[in-house]
């Protein structure tokens, strides 16, 4: 436990000393005690270092109005422990100090977890309304409705007793330091800097979170280079609560693929005893009973163009999976005969190894312009594929909305008319969670 001055953290330590450190950060309306049924299992291999947010969990109420301040904030408190490089676990809130971490101290973060995160957490309209709502009501409206955010109805139902422990954390909560961490998250707004996330990610979302779903986990991978996608069946917002033998596992095979002991480790403190691992590939994270997990690949570096170029076939083929999906592009090679191989050929090689592998469009933008030329075009089996394919690069429901909406006023409203119909369905499938 510590005495926490004004520009640190409230904390606690569990586990050997002399290990490796991991820190997990809090989602905001909750504290410390979000991660309990984590800890036996992770203090088997690493120092587990929880803080709280300002003003929760009886931690002292100085209000940090943006997610820089509560991650200067860490550091100070990490400092004074003499802890210099960590792992990384954060839910919400607490993810998006996490990606504020590894953007502005990369020498401090060896890996990172962000679990129902989102680089951009709704409109900062939504967050300041919130704020509006407390100070004229306090917390217990927020309070009452935790549960139905932070957890599947079934979870809720059976588990009156986490249901209440989760009302009761909001409740207690500074109201101060809660609006100012709305603040907080209606400034916050990382989508343009994913590409300077330097560490090993494992992005981790819960099926049926209605907060920062799977399409906003789909963002998070799409723009962050070595990041993997893992989708918790079953859970809703407070994923480590709701399933926490599943974050576990999934937690213990993250870190501990990602980091190896290296020079430096002092064997006394165990605060310099992470370091990254040798790049390398890193399989699929597959929790006993998690049902699903997706990985997407990072984006393959740039080819030069000039003379002497390798044949970009096995790029574009990479890329064109990447895009669209192992399933799509293993049946359209596959139904190809003497007649359609060679066009499929061309496409993978010229459209996708070419094209989609020039280094002045990122791939969400170039989906954003594939969705209207195919509306533009009436091609609307190529629209189906493709919108997943925006998905896949990080495009969400909402954003392929808009990209439509601008269609219907330069391609036409018969023609956006279609491509809705077909983008609504592609969208309910990806986004449904499955049985």
């Amino acid at each position: 436990m510590s005495e926490t001055p004004t520009n640190t953290l409230q904390y606690r330590c569990d586990g050997p000393e002399d290990a490796p450190v991991l820190i997990l950060g809090p989602s905001l309306g909750t504290t410390w005690h979000m991660w309990d049924r984590q800890i036996p299992e992770l203090t088997k291999q690493w120092r587990v270092v929880r803080f709280d947010l300002p003003g929760h969990g009886g931690a002292p109420a100085h209000p940090a109005g943006s997610v820089t301040e509560l991650a200067t904030r860490l550091l100070a408190t990490l400092d004074a422990l003499g802890v210099q490089r960590f792992g990384y676990a954060g839910c919400s809130l607490g993810g998006a100090v996490g990606v504020e971490l590894a953007l502005r101290h990369p020498e401090r973060v060896a890996s990172l977890a962000l679990i129902a995160a989102s680089p951009r957490f709704g409109t900062a309209d939504e967050w300041r309304q919130r704020g509006v709502i407390v100070r004229t009501n306090g917390l217990d409206p927020i309070a009452r409705s935790s549960p139905e955010r932070w957890f599947t109805g079934g979870f809720a139902a059976a588990q009156p007793a986490i249901t209440e422990w989760a009302v009761q954390m909001v409740r207690t909560t500074d109201p101060g330091c809660y609006i100012a961490a709305c603040e907080a998250l209606a400034a916050f707004d990382v989508r343009a800097e994913l590409g300077r996330v330097g560490v090993p990610t494992l992005v981790l979302v819960g099926s049926d979170d209605q907060v920062t779903g799977p399409a906003e986990a789909r963002t998070l991978v799409a723009g962050i280079p070595d990041a993997r996608l893992a989708v918790v069946p079953g859970a809703s917002h407070l994923v480590p609560v709701e399933q926490p033998a599943a974050v576990t596992d999934l937690l213990v095979r993250h870190f501990s693929s990602a980091w190896q002991p290296g020079p430096g480790y002092d064997t006394a403190t165990g605060h310099m005893a992470i370091t990254p691992a040798a790049p390398k590939p890193v399989p699929a994270v597959v929790p006993p009973q998690a049902g699903p997990v997706a990985e997407i690949a990072p984006a393959v570096a740039v080819q030069p163009v000039g003379e002497g170029r390798p044949d970009p076939y096995d790029t574009g083929l990479k890329i064109r999976r990447e895009v669209l999906g192992d399933a799509h592009v293993d049946r359209v090679l596959s139904s190809a005969d003497e007649f359609s191989g060679d066009f499929q050929q061309f496409l993978t090689r010229y459209v996708w190894g070419e094209i989609w592998d020039r280094p002045g469009l990122d791939r969400r933008t170039r989906s954003c312009v594939t969705l209207t030329a195919l509306v533009a075009g009436g091609h609307l089996e190529e629209l189906a594929f493709h919108t997943r394919a925006a998905l896949r690069n990080g495009l969400t429901p909402a954003e392929i909305k808009e990209v439509l909406l601008q269609a219907a006023v330069y391609c036409g409203v018969p023609a956006a008319s279609s491509a809705f119909k077909v983008a609504q369905e592609v969208i309910r499938e990806e986004t449904t969670p499955q049985d």
